[in-house]
This record gives C-alpha cells, structure tokens and sequence, in this order.
C-alpha cells in the first residue's frame, strides 16, 4: 500500500500541477494533448486505439426527443485516494437539482460501457490521472467517477447540439471534457463562466487528446452546435466526458 500511495504521489507531474494552479485561481484550465500524454504515458496507436470505442456507441433516445442526434454509453466508478479504481453496478443516470434544467431529477438509462471500453489501457490511467486533478478541489479519500463517451452528429439541415441544455453545472466537483475526435465538423466551441456570467475561457477543442476541466462548483459551462463543412456529408464530434464527485 505504501509504494502505491508513493506511485501516486508521483504522478504530480508538471501539467498536473499546471492544472492545480488554474483551477483554484480561475476555475478552468486546458491541458494540451501532449501533456496528457506525458502524464498517461500513452501515444498516437493508443489514442487511435482508444478512439475505436466511439463506433461502438448507441443512440440517445432522450436528446432524440429534443431533435439532437447524438450516440452514448455510461458507466460508474469507485476511485479511492489510492488510486483503486472498481466499476460500479449499472444504474440510471440522474442528476441533481439545480443543474441540468433539462433532466433534473429525471432517471436516464443508458447503454453500459462495454467490456473493451473498460479494459482499454487507456481508461484506468485517465481516471487515476484525473483523480490527481480533482485533488486540489477536495480532500476526498473517494471519487464518484462518471464517465460518458458522447458522439454527437449534424447534418446538413440538423446542427448538433452537445449541449442542448445551454449553460449549466453537472452537480459534481470536478467536470472534464476530453476530445477525441472530429469529422467534417465546424463550431462546437467550449465555453466556461463564472457563476456571475463572466466568461473565464473560451476554446475549441479541436486536436485529439485535449482536455477541458472546470470547477464546477464555481462555473457554468456550455458548448456551441457543430456544423458539417462539406454540406454533403454528415458531421460529428467525439468526446469523453468524466465528472468526479467527492463522496
């Protein structure tokens, strides 16, 4: 156990400490792709590798009743300060209120990540580094990991909508958006604010690997509708989105 805790000591690396200082001065940070690689120790066949999971997501039905046209799964973790990371039963998704005005206090079920999506080298170091992270914001001897891989999809005459809630709180400690891919795509700009409105950072994550993190118990976040470029053809926007919660 002590060489464990040891090992997580260790992977206060540079951007993570980056990270730290960013989050408790503005509430938002973006860490590039190469600074999350240096910290995951990964490299482009892992990211290619990883990114495979987004063809093997399944539509949902609720922002289909909201005409966005978007793919996901979920799952639910346990992540000690140790860095023991273990998948929780399947449940709904729910979330708090004073949130997400769309879904407040509605149960969501979602599609299961699948098994390879779980076992991808990837994940675990993720989540351990993100644990990292939320560090700085809590003291939590336990993280609630929520993890949603999203695809979302525009067409021609359909924008798509990652956040069709506009600006909102997920109701966590810690709220991440890691890009993984985009196709045919324009628009889909990260946007993060103060609880009073003023913007704090405003970005586009467009290179595979870059990660948004906010505070999100002192900001709101939204994200602008994407568009395709080549109108003959549909567009999409891949992201993983993963929010820890001090228990």
């Amino acid at each position: 156990m002590d060489d464990l805790a040891n090992d997580r000591t260790a992977t206060h690396t540079a951007p993570v400490v980056a990270a730290h200082e960013a989050l408790l001065s503005t509430g938002a940070y973006v860490m590039s792709p190469a600074a999350v690689s240096e910290c995951l120790g990964t490299d482009e066949h892992d990211w290619a590798a990883f990114a495979a999971h987004w063809e093997d997501l399944a539509p949902d039905t609720y922002a289909a009743e909201r005409g966005t046209r978007r793919l996901r799964r979920y799952g639910h973790f346990s992540l000690s300060r140790t860095g023991e990371l273990t998948l929780l039963p399947h449940l709904a998704f729910v979330q708090p209120e004073e949130t997400n005005p769309l879904y407040v206090d509605v149960d969501r079920h979602f599609e299961p990540l699948t098994d390879a999506f779980v076992a991808d080298p990837l994940l675990t170091p993720l989540l351990r580094m993100l644990g990292d992270v939320a560090g700085c914001l809590d003291d939590a001897a336990d993280w609630s990991v929520k993890v949603h891989p999203f695809r979302v999809i525009a067409s021609d005459d359909s924008q798509g909508a990652p956040t069709p809630e506009g600006r909102h709180r997920d109701g966590v400690t810690l709220v991440t958006s890691l890009l993984i891919g985009r196709d045919n795509a324009t628009g889909g700009e990260s946007s993060v604010y103060g609880l009073d409105g003023a913007e704090v950072l405003t970005t586009t994550l467009s290179e595979r690997g870059t990660l948004l993190l906010g505070d999100d118990r002192s900001t709101l976040h939204g994200v602008s509708p994407i568009r395709p470029v080549d109108a003959t053809r549909s567009a999409h926007r891949d992201v993983l989105v993963t929010t820890l919660t001090a228990r």
